[in-house]
């Protein structure tokens, strides 16, 4: 971060408009929660940005996107603002404690295996959190009516009563254990030129009857249609990557969350590719509302160090 104001406290104006436009996903959004005009939060937003010597926001339609550098700068300002606000307020010891739970809806494997370690410092810091895990439309129904405060969603929302940001690419693999892999000759090699006839014999495990994490694979990969029936249905990710290491099949995970079966040899990666298919993730919340600090803390772990545990490097 670079400033030409050698003073950086005379901006804190110019950063908690950034912050107010960054929680509401829109300048008139952070006007009304800030008490000012529109233009007055747009005016300080780009002073900001020519202190910062870049774009933060890339204007739309339906508000502003935050760039990369924006997220990046919400997750580090969030929590010091916080301790800043609490600090000019007076506020005790325990104020923090006195916040509402931050409602958080995600995939199940997602919320366990990623975000639930990564916030243990928030919530050891006095952050409540209540991880609710379920599917997307579910889920956006819930934060739709007030029930939640965030969601990671699958798929990209439609309508405008919520407000969807790109969070990241999830890249998925064909994976077995090394043995029935051996055992069933399924060396890329032979995946390559045979296709998906190499996987002919070999039990498929799905996350649901329709296979729709396969299908998106062999429509993508093979460029061909799946029309087998698994072997094995079950809708948690995980048990499948433990059923597939115990041998019981092939299947095809997100790389974040076999990475470390990968490492210690339990499953293998049946047809590295350069060109994976992908899912994209979106951070989804209501627009508009007086930001909450809690919220904000959590939305910077999520836009931040979970990102960057997601994505394929």
């Amino acid at each position: 971060m670079s400033h030409k104001n050698p003073d950086v406290l005379a901006d804190l104006d110019l950063w908690r408009a950034f912050l107010a436009v960054h929680a509401a996903g829109s300048l008139s959004g952070a006007a009304h929660a800030m008490g000012l005009t529109q233009p007055a939060v747009s005016g300080r937003l780009q002073s900001l940005e020519r202190i910062v010597g870049e774009r933060l926001f890339q204007r739309t339609a339906r508000g502003v996107l935050p760039t990369a550098r924006a997220d990046e700068l919400a997750a580090r300002l969030a929590g010091p603002f916080d301790a800043l606000a609490a600090a000019l307020t007076g506020a005790s010891p325990d104020a923090e404690s006195q916040q509402p739970p931050v409602r958080l809806g995600g995939a199940a494997e997602l919320l366990g295996e990623v975000v639930a370690p990564l916030l243990a410092p928030l919530v050891a810091d006095g952050v409540r959190v209540q991880l609710v895990p379920g599917l997307t439309a579910s889920l956006l129904d819930l934060l739709r009516a007030g029930s939640l405060d965030l969601v990671v969603a699958s798929e990209r929302p439609r309508g405008r009563a919520v407000v969807a940001t790109p969070l990241v690419d999830e890249t998925f693999l064909l994976v077995a254990a090394p043995a029935l892999a051996e055992r069933a000759g399924l060396a890329a090699a032979r995946l390559t030129d045979d296709g998906p006839a190499a996987l002919r014999d070999v039990p498929l495990l799905a996350y649901a009857h329709d296979v729709p994490i396969l299908r998106r694979y062999w429509r993508h990969v093979f460029g061909a249609r799946l029309e087998r029936e698994p072997a094995m249905t079950l809708p948690d990710l995980r048990a499948l990557r433990d059923a597939a290491a115990a041998g019981a099949g092939v299947t095809v995970l997100p790389s974040h969350l076999c990475r470390d079966a990968l490492d210690r040899g339990a499953l293998v990666d049946l047809l590295p590719t350069d060109d994976p298919p992908i899912n994209t993730l979106y951070l989804v919340r209501r627009p508009g509302g007086t930001p909450r600090p809690h919220v904000e803390r959590v939305r910077g772990i999520l836009s931040g160090p979970v990102a960057a545990l997601v994505a394929d490097d």
